[in-house]
């Protein structure tokens, strides 16, 4: 009787170990992952900061070329008035 209980311990103790040893490896691997999730989420944030400041100068960009549009549109407007009249 004392046999079969050191054989029912002993083989708790080599599923507690290899369970411990599953946990571990899985803890291992859930910290390889955040690790890489902690990188890509600092790529992402400076794309974004980039973004941002791209999109500033776009918005500026965009601004001169509408200002160049309406000059542009006023002289030739005014150039083809002046053609109609003198067709006239």
């Amino acid at each position: 009787m004392n046999s079969n209980n050191n054989n029912q311990g002993t083989q708790r103790q080599s599923m507690a170990t290899a369970g411990n040893a599953v946990k571990q490896r899985q803890l291992i691997q859930l910290h390889s992952q955040l690790v890489q999730l902690s990188s890509n989420l600092a790529d992402t944030e400076n794309l974004l900061r980039m973004t941002s400041v791209q999109a500033e100068c776009m918005r500026g960009l965009g601004s001169w070329h509408g200002g160049l549009f309406m000059a542009a549109s006023k002289v030739l407007g005014e150039d083809s008035v002046r053609e109609r009249a003198q067709e006239k």
